[in-house]
Order: C-alpha cells, then structure tokens, then sequence
C-alpha cells in the first residue's frame, strides 16, 4: 500500500477507546504524597474530560507515595506518585467520544504544578469494517 492509501484507511477505522499514558515531572511533592488532594484532583479531572464517575478507591503508603483509581462509566483514571522525586504515573482510559482524555491530562498537568510532562497516546481496540475488534495490539498515535 502507499502511504495515501494508509492514511485514507486510517481514517475509516474507529476504535473502541483511547488511553493516554502520561508521566508528570517536577511536581509539587506535598500534593503527590496528599490522598485527599490527589483524589480530589482525579476526580475533577473525570468531570473535566466529561466522564459519569463510578467509584473511587485510593490509598497512601507508607512512608510516603499515593495510588488510586477512579472507575468511570468510559473507562478509568489511575495513578501513582513517587513523592520523593515529585513524579506521578498516570493512565487516562476513555471510551466514546464523549470524553478526551486529554483534557485530564491538561487538568492534572496545572493541579500537581508540573514543570514538565509527556505523555503517549494509545488507540484500543481497532474496528474492522465488518464491526468486530481486530486482533492487532493497540496503536500509538501520538506522543508528546
């Protein structure tokens, strides 16, 4: 195939979700090693992005560092902080087009004031024509 005909193909296919893997860099340490702060904020970031919230369910460990996950009706939000080298690990799941995870990203980016962040942009369960899920992993579509 030439790339012309591998772009129009790209945009005939669909997919059932898009998961973004973002990395948050030189964050606010007392926000990373907050469970209420970062529950808080991973809630708003659901409702940002336009999500129906589900449940939640996070945890501090000892000494420090925070994990959660918010279940929401698309999909999920997860993290995880390394406080002591102000790092976060976070997974925007959302299915539809009803939400972009990109928005959460942004969201997040500002409330643990990050001097930098990435993220990679994954496209989850690829449609053939005949609507059944191919059997392909998923696709990187972007990275920033």
């Amino acid at each position: 195939m030439t790339p012309i005909s591998n772009m129009a193909e790209a945009k005939k296919q669909q997919y059932l979700g898009r998961h973004i893997l973002a990395e948050f860099f030189e964050c606010d340490s007392n926000v990373l090693n907050n469970p209420s702060l970062v529950e808080k904020y991973m809630l708003e970031a659901a409702y940002e992005c336009g999500a129906t919230v589900v449940n939640k369910c996070f945890h501090l460990f000892a000494p420090h560092g925070v994990s959660g996950v918010v279940i929401i009706s698309e999909s999920h939000l997860a993290i995880h902080t390394w406080p002591e080298y102000g790092y976060a690990a976070v997974d925007l799941f959302t299915c539809g087009e009803q939400c972009d995870p990109k928005v959460s990203y942004e969201f997040l980016k500002k409330k643990f004031n990050s001097k930098d962040a990435k993220y990679s942009q994954l496209n989850r369960g690829l449609m053939d024509f005949d609507s059944k899920v191919e059997h392909k992993p998923f696709l990187v579509s972007e990275n920033f």
